[in-house]
């Protein structure tokens, strides 16, 4: 056989063997053989390279890493669809719609994957880019990643020119082994497998994204050819496509029946445990593509299609034990342990229960049979206990008498509610008193080192308790005068992590008086609090001798705040750290940043995912400038920010009229692009 045939033979090979193996779940040779014949086709290629043909799978393994991703315009724009909640307010779409297009309308029910919108553009039959959903308008390209997902054909079925928009998600399997390769790694897990997705798409490194495990189910027809044969309905474009070769979104109901489409949507409801897959909810879409035209748009999303939302999936499990966490500050959190039970998609086996108020009131006691949630599909809680399922007489729960990490006393806080940064408390909160405490100490460190104060990369929970228990550090301090030998002594450290870890903690130095003052983690002083003392007061020994009256000056300062922060300073502790801090030479006062005012009077809002650039980095230049960033959307807003996968903040935007600009602008604006 020649070159050119057998390179020919492989490919067809391969992709046949792909598609029995990622969508068929039926393969039918070896990995062993599979991934012999992939690197024949692979050496073949490189040693032929007039043979090269952009749908060989080879092009799925991922190239070179990109520096950012280029901007990509939607040629249909990308938008969302509405929200409802119950069948009552479903049923009263369906007939709003058959009121202006006809009662014979049909509809069609389909699962609302929970996972990251792409358009996929073809010409002449060949992938041509592959674009995520953006802001609805413009989008990033992704194409290199986007080839790595096996189930998208880089080739179609016939030679034409057209776009189709998908949702990429991540599979549970695949999601599961990603984050035990983290957890072993001793990286930070995703939280659930739609951040997972989105993050997977958004690498950089394509060949990252291969090794993601990522999938896709094509669900719409955007514009371009559809080749012969009559299209009418959406379920003839879903037919077409699929017979492209996409792996197509599943059909649960075409019907013009209102109880029937309520039923297929409680019978996906009632079955979605059992997918490897997470939704979000069901799709419900007038099928005819002529009625739809007649329905037209609204202000920002179609008005031929919702988006039904199931509530949070709840599950029964056993309450085994409480466990009581010693968080930063000092205060005591109770945490159940229990029984595992796979909930929304990841296997749940503790929750937080906040404090012993909540205990209290939902009763719930240590071998109980409890109902469990996830806030929001992401945090798991528990909703309260099964108390017809209790057979016998259970103790009540009472929080221990002393700290659990250091034996301290402990004490109520006698102030009202507040978010001790990060730390929800309550009248009745324990705390334990103790500043030596273990527990406080190693996620004081860990507060430290993170990436909103010293930002240095790598000093996470595991890192530190290393530290601990082999006596190189005592207080946040210590990291400083941490030789790089010692570093790469540690376990699972070598030289190139100890090179990284010293030249992290050396940059760090520079980090800023805001930074610094955040990082010495005081009680009720958050990040944007600690910028404002750095801006009042210059420098750290200013603050030796600032007064409660000087304090409360500043916006948004009360006497509790302000309090807290003379008594911090008044510490020997705390001036015995700073001095060792001095000593290593980390900057302890302001460092001037050059201001202007071109933004003053303006009034921004920050919504979704910037491309290679934080909310709090876009934010920091708009202050810079003299405009005030705030959380929520006004008729006051001046200009709103908008990412990938901005949400309910685009949506109110859009209605009240309020500007929306990309990264890209903004940059424009700030005089950068």
């Amino acid at each position: 056989m020649e070159v050119k045939e057998r390179i020919e033979h492989l490919r067809s090979l391969i992709k046949y063997h792909s598609k029995r193996y990622y969508e068929n779940d039926a393969p039918e040779i070896s990995d062993f053989e599979y991934d012999k014949m992939f690197e024949e086709l692979k050496a073949l290629e490189a040693a032929n390279p007039e043979y090269f043909d952009p749908a060989s799978p080879t092009q799925r393994v991922g190239g070179a890493a990109l520096d950012k991703f280029e901007k990509v315009t939607h040629e249909v724009r990308m938008g969302s669809l509405t929200d409802v909640f119950d069948f009552d307010e479903l049923r009263t779409f369906i007939r709003r719609v058959k009121g202006e297009v006809g009662n014979n309308t049909e509809f069609s029910v389909e699962p609302k994957i929970d996972g990251l919108s792409v358009s996929l553009k073809y010409e002449n039959g060949i992938l041509a880019v592959g674009a995520t959903r953006g802001n609805g308008n413009v989008g990033e390209d992704v194409t290199a990643n986007i080839k790595t997902i096996r189930s998208i054909p880089l080739e179609l079925t016939e030679n034409i020119n057209i776009t189709v928009r998908g949702e990429v998600y991540m599979p549970h399997k695949s999601f599961e082994k990603l984050n035990k390769q983290k957890e072993a790694n001793g990286e930070t897990l995703w939280a659930n497998p739609r951040n997972a997705a989105a993050g997977s798409l958004r690498c950089l490194d394509s060949k990252e994204t291969a090794k993601r495990g990522l999938d896709i189910f094509v669900f719409n027809y955007q514009t371009g050819s559809l080749g012969e044969g009559l299209i009418e309905t959406h379920k003839d474009t879903i037919d077409k496509i699929s017979k492209l070769g996409f792996k197509t979104i599943p059909m649960l109901a075409v019907t013009s029946s209102e109880d029937e489409i309520v039923d297929a949507v409680k019978n996906l409801g009632s079955e979605r445990q059992k997918l490897s897959y997470d939704i979000d909810g069901a799709v419900i879409k007038v099928n005819s593509l002529e009625k739809r035209k007649e329905l037209g748009e609204g202000t920002s999303t179609p008005k031929w299609a919702v988006a039904y939302k199931y509530p949070p999936e709840q599950k029964k499990t056993k309450l085994l034990d409480i466990v009581v966490q010693v968080g930063r500050t000092g205060v005591l959190t109770p945490n159940a342990v229990l029984e595992p039970v796979k909930l929304a998609g990841t296997t749940v086996s503790k929750a937080t229960l906040h404090n012993i108020d909540i205990i209290r009131e939902k009763d719930i006691r240590i071998g109980d049979t409890v109902i469990v949630q996830k806030a929001g599909d992401i945090i798991p809680e528990v909703v309260g206990s099964v108390k017809e399922e209790r057979k016998e007489e259970l103790e009540t729960y009472k929080m221990p008498d002393c700290c659990p990490s250091c034996g301290g006393e402990l004490t109520y806080d006698d102030a009202d509610s507040f978010v001790d940064d990060g730390e929800d408390f309550t009248l009745g909160a324990l705390r334990c008193t103790n500043p030596s405490c273990p527990a406080q100490l190693a996620r004081n460190i860990v507060h430290f080192a993170s990436k909103k104060a010293m930002n240095i990369d790598g000093v996470g929970g595991k890192i530190v308790k290393m530290l601990l228990d082999n006596a190189l550090i005592s207080d946040p301090a210590d990291i400083y005068y941490i030789s790089k030998e010692q570093i790469a002594s540690l376990d699972r450290m070598g030289e190139k992590s100890a090179a990284n870890f010293i030249a992290s903690v050396e940059a760090s130095k520079k980090a800023g008086l805001g930074r610094l003052i955040y990082a010495l983690g005081i009680r009720h002083i958050g990040e944007v609090a600690s910028k404002d003392l750095a801006s009042k007061f210059g420098s750290v020994d200013a603050l030796y001798s600032a007064t409660v009256e000087e304090i409360t000056e500043i916006n948004d300062f009360g006497e509790i705040m302000a309090r807290s922060v003379v008594d911090f300073f008044k510490k020997d502790a705390t001036r015995k750290i700073i001095h060792k801090l001095k000593a290593a030479g980390v900057v302890t006062e302001e460092i001037a940043k050059e201001t202007t005012s071109e933004f003053d009077g303006l009034t921004f809002v920050l919504t979704g995912t910037l491309e290679n650039m934080t909310r709090d980095e876009a934010g920091e230049l708009i202050k810079a400038r003299g405009g005030k960033v705030t959380s929520s959307v006004s008729k006051n807003t001046s200009y709103v920010v908008a990412g990938e996968a901005a949400g309910s903040k685009l949506t109110k935007a859009q209605a009240l009229g309020v500007k929306i600009i990309d990264k890209s602008e903004l940059l424009k604006m700030c005089g950068i692009e």
